[in-house]
């Protein structure tokens, strides 16, 4: 089945869930064990359709890439090649030189080890080609659902410093002739660091002599998996010493727009005042971030007209909806427990995401020599912080008896 064919058949699955709770709701509003048994299944069904939309989407993204041309046209006339007027890294010379190196074990010529002379760097690796680099971070984009919605930026220094209003100024009613009084913003400063976070990939020494195996796909693949999930936690979680700060993190983080009354529940109040703690200029790019398991609380819950507050996607690439404002979920959004921050709502493109220029690839050719295997440690640095604390509001549960959330 098609994308579109699937998200069609999810929506009427759907509409037959509720069609079907409005039915056998009893008296009591609940369902017998029978029906319980019935829509569980049926449930069973929509997150399976579910998945194999976002696998199909991913599909789609990721064939969309490979499609691209690798190659510029050619325009010229024969006999009328013109030079490469890229240098360094971004040079075609450079680019072959890294990629021979990182294939050979053996001796490297001298007109190799002259090309990569561009890019050595303090420990003793290669700095990435341009194109391979970006092509990294456009795949690390691809799955990450923070890098999606922040800003990103590139640096070429350790430390960026972004100018931040920490109190705004306003206007005031005067009398005629009076003096305006004076109200100015302040301003202060969120200080982007470069964070070190590095993997280590393993490639056997027959896959590197097949000149058949897409090496750059597959550092590709593997590098945005692994780097790509934990930059996402730290964009979450992290605590800001060594790695990015995430956005539950009570240093830094979102503001706590609700903490519900319950450690292990949300009710349909709880989202709509959530939704409505956040400034309404914030609300008009806000996106909901949630764990899956969460979604499927969340799913159930109604406004006082009857209608869902959740609504599933109509279109293919289209995210679902709570309140009219996109859904995107994250395994790092931590599930419904007692003091969790749970749910964020609001505007991300005010978490600021700098990477620092220049990803390091380092081959080892002895470490793992008695596996037949050549080892490659990459590396790459960069920063997150939220720059408006107000931006972005957060649903904390009720904290476990005895003790008090973060």
């Amino acid at each position: 089945m098609t994308i579109n064919e699937l998200i069609e058949k999810r929506a009427n699955l759907w509409k037959a869930m509720d069609a079907f709770l409005k039915a056998q709701v009893n008296e009591k509003g609940v369902l017998s064990e029978e029906d319980d048994a019935k829509y569980a299944a049926m449930e069973e069904d929509f997150d399976d359709l579910t998945k194999e939309i976002k696998r199909l989407e991913k599909r789609s993204a990721i064939d969309a890439e490979l499609n691209k041309p690798m190659n510029a046209p050619i325009v010229s006339k024969p006999m009328e090649a013109k030079p490469d007027v890229k240098s360094g890294k971004a040079s075609k010379a450079y680019n072959d030189a890294f990629w021979k190196q990182a294939r050979n074990s053996g001796y490297l010529s001298m007109e190799i080890r002259n090309a990569l002379q561009e890019g050595v760097d303090s420990e003793g690796g290669y700095l990435v080609p341009d194109e391979f680099e970006h092509t990294l971070v456009e795949a690390l984009s691809e799955d990450n659902v923070f890098r999606k919605n922040a800003h990103t930026f590139t640096t070429s220094s350790g430390s960026h410093k972004i100018p931040v209003v920490a109190t705004k100024g306003g206007a005031s009613w005067i009398d005629e002739e009076g003096a305006i009084p004076e109200s100015d913003d302040s301003f202060g400063q969120v200080s982007i660091e470069a964070h070190k976070v590095g993997t280590l990939i393993k490639v056997s020494e027959e896959l590197l002599n097949d000149s058949a195996f897409n090496l750059e796909a597959y550092f590709t693949t593997e590098f945005a998996r692994r780097i790509g999930e934990k930059e996402e936690d730290a964009f979450f979680n992290g605590n800001g010493s060594g790695k990015p700060t995430g956005i539950f993190n009570s240093t830094g983080g979102a503001q706590v727009g609700v903490t519900a009354a319950s450690a292990t529940a949300i009710t349909a109040d709880e989202i709509i005042d959530l939704f409505y703690s956040l400034k309404a200029p914030y609300r008009k790019k806000a996106i909901w971030v949630l764990n899956d398991t969460t979604v499927k609380l969340i799913r159930k819950l109604k406004d006082n007209t009857g209608a869902y507050l959740w609504q599933p996607a109509l279109t293919a690439g289209a995210p679902d909806t709570i309140l009219g404002r996109p859904v995107y979920t994250s395994q790092f959004v931590p599930e419904v427990a007692a003091g969790n921050k749970t749910v964020a709502f609001g505007d991300f493109n005010f978490y600021w995401i700098g990477d620092r220029q220049g990803i390091t690839f380092r081959r080892l050719n002895e470490k793992y020599a008695d596996t037949c295997q050549v080892g490659f440690l990459a590396t790459k640095r960069l920063d997150g912080k939220l720059t408006l604390p107000e931006a972005i509001k957060v649903l904390q549960q009720k904290a476990a008896s005895g003790t008090s959330g973060n």
